[in-house]
């Protein structure tokens, strides 16, 4: 006797209430109907060599001043709240590691960790007052995994910077450049960020429409 498919399955909340949300560019997406998370479908998601291409082909040079002006979307807002003192971890710095200069311009100390490209894993064996990861949720295969990861990551009172651009229902994923990159498989509404703080126990605040500073409490 055959076994029924196993129901597919919010990779965020693990909720089975998803819906077929949308074919664009030429991929499958689902919706959750409990946090609000767009997803892609896991069987269309890049191999790990196309993975690592796409991001060895992103042009994130530290000196280009457009580039930190983008980053200080984060920086600014975050050094805002951070006690004097403060040491990060900038988790999924990729290629080119900006974020963290411009942290430690600000007298924040801040750690660089890339699964791909700055891939040392002691760094995941300590404790930060701080966490940034910008341009990186929208790449989690497993965004709960993750999540509880920099949880365990953050001491009390400790800050989660998040940076990603929302989805909303005034434009399709055909007519959103943030779907075109095929590495992009998870899509955050702002109902979806609400849904983590609360989750998770945290406190948010949004500076900016694409960053969220959580607090762990």
């Amino acid at each position: 006797m055959s076994q029924s498919p196993k129901p597919l399955s919010c990779p965020l909340c693990k909720s089975i209430d998803v819906h077929s949300f949308e074919q664009a560019h030429q991929r499958d997406y689902f919706g959750c109907d409990v946090c609000k998370l767009v997803f892609l479908n896991p069987e269309q998601r890049l191999d790990y060599r196309d993975e690592i291409a796409r991001y060895e082909a992103h042009e994130n040079d530290p000196t280009d001043i457009g580039y930190r002006d983008f980053l200080s979307r984060v920086a600014d807002p975050l050094a805002n709240v951070l006690q004097l003192g403060a040491m990060g971890l900038d988790y999924g710095c990729g290629p080119g590691p900006t974020l963290s200069l411009l942290l430690e311009e600000k007298g924040f100390p801040t750690t660089n960790y890339d699964p791909a490209f700055v891939p040392e894993k002691s760094v995941l064996r300590r404790s930060y007052d701080f966490i940034t990861c910008t341009e990186t949720v929208e790449h989690f295969f497993y965004p709960d995994e993750e999540l509880d990861r920099l949880d365990h990551l953050l001491r009390p009172g400790g800050w989660l910077a998040v940076m990603t651009e929302v989805w909303s229902e005034a434009c399709t994923l055909a007519d959103w450049s943030y779907a075109r990159d095929p590495t992009h498989v998870c899509f955050y509404h702002q109902k979806t960020m609400v849904w983590i703080a609360e989750h998770c126990g945290w406190q948010m605040q949004s500076p900016h429409r694409n960053v969220f500073l959580f607090q762990k409490l």
